[in-house]
């Protein structure tokens, strides 16, 4: 039961990331998305595209990382090295991403609460496993 809800968790942590990577990567310069990051408007959300479209693709390979640690998992049962090591090391990535933007200042508790609670989750759950 602690495998499924691990990979429960790891999954919506690498859809989080997904999403995240969309928005940093696809949609930055649109007024909805960059409002969301606190860019102050659209010179200044064109000035940061270049650093959020690369900031997007580290959320995808990690997003990546963590899917395929699923599969590996799943595929070759509870007992896969391959697939729980994969998956405790993107999710400790995720974790890690989310301290990291805590240290940037108190405005970004919020968010990196949000980028890091699933993945913190899914990491407590797969070494429980």
């Amino acid at each position: 039961m602690i495998g499924i809800l691990a990979l429960v968790f790891a999954g919506l942590a690498a859809l989080l990331h997904v999403y995240i990577f969309v928005l940093e990567s696809v949609r930055w310069t649109h007024p909805n998305v960059w409002r969301i990051f606190g860019i102050a408007d659209q010179q200044a959300a064109d000035t940061t595209k270049p650093m959020a479209y690369n900031q997007g693709f580290y959320n995808l390979f990690l997003a990546i990382g963590a899917a395929i640690g699923i599969v590996l998992w799943v595929v070759a049962g509870i007992g896969d090295v391959a697939g729980r090591t994969l998956l405790t090391f993107s999710l400790g990535s995720m974790l890690a991403a989310a301290l990291v933007l805590v240290t940037s200042g108190r405005k970004y508790l919020r968010p990196a609460s949000i980028q890091g609670t699933l993945p913190l989750i899914g990491l407590v759950l797969t070494i429980l496993a």
